[in-house]
């Protein structure tokens, strides 16, 4: 785990309380940009895989999408978008609810094949600090999928010409154009998986035609067709809005201790679970809560 002592942790944006699965997605006319991602997933998802953990998930929009997956993690740092996560996908023993930040993820090393982080990192402030966490919760040969947004694409660079944008979409450094959300330039989110020991294996360019005309006067399956041929395009050259990465964990073997699943996000120390209780970590001191199928590791109970 990446100093799990350390406290001091970047900002966090919470979601909590929000309505941005229906203000976003379900009403917000965004049906063109969730069918192009489903299409991104279905061509980076291995074809299965034992327990994936998915970074974000929200409300669970692209969950069901995991169907490969015999078990799946869903982990927001919002409790309430867990809880909506829990109407759209019920409670099976194939979901594990879990609130937690990136920066302190409550899982023993190596514990997962497969991880997702969607619509996400356009939040965090401090890459290269989460994809080492990650890197250590995922074991070696593990499958990470990363999309981010791309500073560098078509509309930046043209209102960067224009004189209508400040920043320079070609310089490598990330931009906050509005608190707490980031975009990125392709080099260096590259640069940064392979610092985090993850080889690229694939990128795909999505959102071509993110443009609200263009959404209101094409059928939104054009588009979409469209979208899916210039996906392909992604190893060439990367101008669109959305980029998606399937890369592969590599390096040292991460050993796994047998039967464990949750550690201390405080200190790190494993945690056992015990039905109908909450965790207890007798080092530290620190109690996590178990809430109405919640495993709460937001904030620890006072």
């Amino acid at each position: 785990m990446a100093d799990p002592a350390h406290n001091e942790i970047p900002r966090v944006i919470d979601y909590e309380g929000s309505d941005y699965q229906t203000s976003f997605w379900d009403q917000g006319g965004r049906a063109y940009e969730d069918q192009t991602e489903a299409i991104a997933l279905r061509r980076l998802l291995p074809s299965g895989g034992s327990l994936m953990l998915e970074i974000g998930a929200g409300a669970g929009r692209n969950t069901p999408r995991y169907q490969g997956y015999q078990r799946v993690v869903v982990m927001d740092y919002s409790v309430t978008q867990l809880q909506q996560a829990q109407k759209r996908l019920g409670r099976s023993s194939r979901y594990i609810y879990v609130a937690a930040d990136v920066y302190r993820l409550p899982f023993v090393s190596g514990l997962f094949d497969g991880v997702t982080m969607i619509r996400v990192l356009h939040h965090i402030e401090d890459v290269p600090r989460a994809l080492a966490v990650i890197r250590d919760a995922v074991q070696t040969g593990g499958i990470f999928i990363l999309e981010y947004a791309n500073k560098r694409n078509l509309k930046a660079i043209l209102r960067f010409w224009l004189g209508r944008q400040k920043w320079n979409p070609f310089t490598r450094e990330q931009v906050e154009f509005v608190e707490l959300n980031f975009n990125f330039h392709p080099k260096t989110v590259r640069e940064d998986l392979k610092r985090a020991s993850f080889k690229l294996e694939r990128q795909l360019t999505l959102s071509h035609f993110r443009v609200g005309l263009l959404k209101r006067v094409v059928p939104t399956k054009i588009l979409v067709w469209l979208d899916a041929l210039f996906q392909l395009t992604g190893g060439l050259w990367q101008y669109s809005p959305s980029v998606f990465t399937r890369s592969q964990a590599v390096g040292d073997p991460v050993g796994v201790e047998a039967g464990a699943f949750f550690r201390c996000p405080h200190c790190g120390d494993r945690l056992e679970e015990k039905p109908g209780q909450d965790f207890l970590d007798s080092s530290c001191g620190k109690r996590w809560a178990v809430q109405d199928g919640i495993y709460n590791f937001k904030e620890p109970v006072n």
